[in-house]
């Protein structure tokens, strides 16, 4: 036992040599959510693999509620080359990456997942790589050469190939695996693409090939797909909605935020749920109009508030007490646009058919429902600043 730790005391001590003479060659950026049992695994390959090369590894936590940011700092104590970002009140993965990638000066980086499931030995080859061949990106693939999917199930090995295809929308770089979360990238090749990056869902690789404003100089590279060791899979049900999004996104361009795209079709939603609620209190009910229009107007904003918080902004869904809060902030912003609404409407109507007056204070009150509730109900939390101490004599 005693010789296995020395051995690996050696390692660290290895890979923290080469960065101690200046800034590392290579960033490897970790997005991580509830991978504390994997964060020590992580490191000791990256310190058997990378040893003779000047490296750092930046651990990107969206706040996991498992410690994983408490054990990447005690790793961090102890070697200096590893680091902790932890994220407050947002997530996603390709955000993740983003602020990992910024938060380096690094010259190369590569993204790679924190559940064990990507081969760190391909890193100093990539590396290798992307350097002698002047290469932008190194791709580890799952479909060329002998690479391979491992012990996908049949039915998601069917929907990642039907999501490939329909990359190809956006990417018409003939990427073999444009849905592979593990490369390696040349720090110019990002800068030139992260200004028009849109952040959106799980797939940086495929966001960034459709963000460059030139084609970028790949190569790909066999990955062997693994099993996970530790945690669980953070991919659900919506994530097929978000890389959807990514999709809209990136065909639309940044002229038209795709969260007003989807807050507008809400919007739209609601108002089918306002005249349902409507009709059915006043006939069904039997009650008066203003109690109905009230309850209609209650009941839609209510359906708005939660369709919102669970596709528009669901990298900042609000839950527990929070979303209560969020409620009453969304209730309070979607009155005062109800009264922009109004009263842009009657002044238009002075001079012009109903039909434009209708449709510009519908206009003023959407944009000013997504502005405000972007604000007021759905804004990413600031860390608390901390309490200034008086030094006692």
């Amino acid at each position: 036992m005693r010789v296995a730790a020395l051995e690996q005391q050696d390692l660290a001590v290895a890979a923290l040599e080469p960065a101690a003479a200046g800034a590392p060659e290579l960033a490897v950026v970790v997005p991580t959510l509830n991978e504390r049992a994997n964060v020590p695994l992580v490191v000791e390959r990256l310190n058997r693999v990378l040893a003779g090369i000047a490296w750092e590894a930046i651990f990107v936590d969206d706040d996991s509620p498992d410690g994983t940011a408490d054990a990447v700092r005690e790793i961090a104590a102890e070697q200096t080359n590893i680091r902790c970002l932890q994220r407050l009140g947002r997530r996603g993965l390709s955000s993740a990456c983003i602020e990992g990638i910024l938060a380096s000066a690094a010259p190369f980086v590569a993204v790679m997942d924190g559940d064990l499931q990507h081969d760190e030995a391909l890193l100093p080859r990539m590396l290798e790589r992307i350097k002698t061949e002047h290469l932008d990106v190194v791709v580890a693939s799952r479909h060329v050469g002998d690479g391979s999917v491992g012990n996908f199930a049949a039915s998601r090995v069917k929907i990642s190939d039907f999501a490939t295809k329909l990359s190809r929308i956006v990417v018409k770089a003939e990427l073999s695996d444009p849905m592979s979360g593990f490369f390696v990238i040349r720090r110019t090749a990002f800068n030139g693409a992260m200004r028009r990056l849109s952040g959106q869902g799980f797939k940086i690789l495929l966001d960034l090939f459709a963000s460059t404003p030139r084609p970028f100089a790949f190569a790909e590279v066999p990955l062997h797909f693994r099993e996970r060791l530790h945690g669980e899979s953070k991919l659900d049900t919506l994530v097929a909605w978000e890389y959807l999004m990514l999709l809209l996104q990136k065909l639309l361009g940044p002229a038209v935020p795709v969260r007003f795209l989807l807050f507008s079709l809400i919007g739209g939603l609601g108002v089918v749920v306002h005249l349902t609620t409507l009709w059915t209190v006043l006939h069904a009910a039997h009650a008066e109009f203003a109690v109905a229009q009230a309850t209609a107007t209650l009941v839609a904003m209510t359906f708005n508030f939660l369709l919102n918080n669970l596709f528009t902004y669901r990298d900042r869904r609000l839950r527990g007490w929070r979303l209560l809060t969020g409620l009453g902030s969304f209730y309070a912003v979607c009155g005062l646009g109800a009264a922009a609404n109004v009263g842009v409407a009657s002044y238009i109507a002075g001079g012009h058919s109903w039909w434009l007056a209708g449709l510009a204070g519908a206009a003023v009150s959407a944009v000013w429902n997504y502005a405000m509730s972007s604000i007021f109900t759905w804004s990413t939390p600031r860390p608390a600043a901390p309490k200034a101490t008086i030094a006692k004599g």
